[in-house]
C-alpha cells in the first residue's frame, strides 16, 4: 500500500474541519484544509481551537498533543495548489452533486496520479463522482459521522472499478486515525446507518401521520424502549429536516423508496429545519 503522508480536507464546515483534526491529531499526517472561503477557515480554526482545549480538559490528548494538532492544519483556499502535493483528498462538502462533481474533477486535474480521491458524501455513490476523473480505481467514499472527534465509524465505499488496493489504504488510513472503518463491498444508497436510520425515521413519521402517538412520545419511546440517545425526531431536528427530506428525495430518484412524508415537506416549505432555524419538531430558543 502506498504510504499516506500529505492529507488534503476540502470543505471547512462542521465535518471537513473536524475531519482534518481527527487527522492531524493522529500525529502521523500533514494537513491542509481548503474551503473558497477565507472566513470559514478562520471559523472552522476557531472551532477547533475550542475542540482541543476541550478535549485536553477531558483528558482524551494532552498539552502536546492538542498543540500538534492545530499546528499540522494549515490552510487555503485554493484547491489546486493543495491537491499538487496530496496522498489523499478528502472532499466534505455539503450533499449536492454538482458542488462535489466540480471538486473532484478539480483534485483529479490536480493531484498526483497516485492520490486518491475520497467524498465524505453519505449518500451520493462514489461511482458517480469517479466517473468524472480519469482515476475510478482510486476514489471511494469515506463517510464519517458526526461529531467526528467523537463518533468513531467511517463507512468506507467499494464503488464498482475502485481498487482493492485503494480500499486497503483507506480502510488502514481511518484505523491510524483512530477511528472504526467498515467496509461496504457493493454500493447501495444510504450505506450501512443511514439505510437502517432511515427506516426507523420513515416508521416514526408514519406513526405520527397517522395519529398513532405525538412526536414527543415517540422519541421517548425510542429513548427508553430502544436506548437511543436521541428519539427520530430530535435526530432530524439535530441534522437538518431538509437534508434527510433530500437523502429521501434521491432515494425516490433512484426507485429504492417512496416520496418524503407530508410532515417534511411541511417543514421544509415552512423553512422550519430543525436546530439550525431555531424550530423544527421542537422550538429551540437563541443560544441553544
Amino acid at each position: 500500500m502506498p504510504e499516506l503522508r500529505q492529507v488534503v480536507v476540502v470543505g471547512a464546515g462542521t465535518m471537513g474541519s473536524q475531519i482534518a483534526l481527527q487527522t492531524a491529531l493522529s500525529g502521523r499526517y500533514r494537513v491542509t484544509l481548503v474551503d473558497a472561503g477565507a472566513e470559514q477557515l478562520e471559523r472552522a480554526q476557531a472551532q477547533n481551537r475550542k475542540l482541543v482545549a476541550r478535549g485536553i480538559e477531558k483528558g482524551r490528548y494532552t498539552d502536546r498533543q492538542g498543540a500538534g494538532a492545530l499546528t499540522a492544519i494549515t490552510t487555503g483556499t485554493e484547491l489546486a495548489a493543495a491537491a499538487a502535493g496530496a496522498d489523499l483528498v478528502i472532499e466534505a462538502v455539503f450533499e449536492d452533486f454538482e458542488v462535489k462533481k466540480a471538486i473532484f474533477e478539480q483534485a483529479d486535474a490536480g493531484a498526483p496520479a497516485h492520490s486518491i480521491l475520497a467524498s465524505n458524501s453519505s449518500s451520493i455513490a462514489i461511482s458517480r463522482l469517479a466517473a468524472v476523473t480519469r482515476r475510478p480505481d482510486r476514489c471511494c467514499n469515506m463517510h464519517f459521522f458526526h461529531p467526528v472527534t467523537v463518533m468513531a465509524l467511517c463507512e468506507v465505499v467499494q464503488g464498482p472499478q475502485t481498487s482493492e488496493e485503494t480500499i486497503a489504504t483507506a480502510m488502514e488510513f481511518v484505523r491510524s486515525i483512530d477511528r472504526v472503518p467498515v467496509q461496504i463491498r457493493r454500493e447501495v444508497h444510504g450505506f450501512i446507518v443511514n439505510r437502517i436510520l432511515v427506516e426507523a425515521i420513515e416508521e416514526a413519521l408514519r406513526l405520527l401521520e397517522g395519529g398513532y402517538a405525538s412526536f414527543e412520545d415517540i422519541d421517548i419511546a425510542v429513548k427508553k424502549g430502544l436506548n437511543w440517545p436521541m428519539g427520530p425526531f430530535e435526530l432530524l431536528d439535530f441534522s437538518g429536516i431538509d437534508i434527510f427530506q433530500g437523502v429521501l428525495e434521491d432515494r425516490h430518484r433512484l426507485g429504492e423508496g417512496p416520496e418524503p412524508s407530508r410532515v417534511l415537506r411541511e417543514k421544509v416549505d415552512k423553512g422550519e429545519l430543525g436546530r439550525k432555524t431555531g424550530r423544527g419538531f421542537y422550538e429551540y430558543p437563541e443560544g441553544k
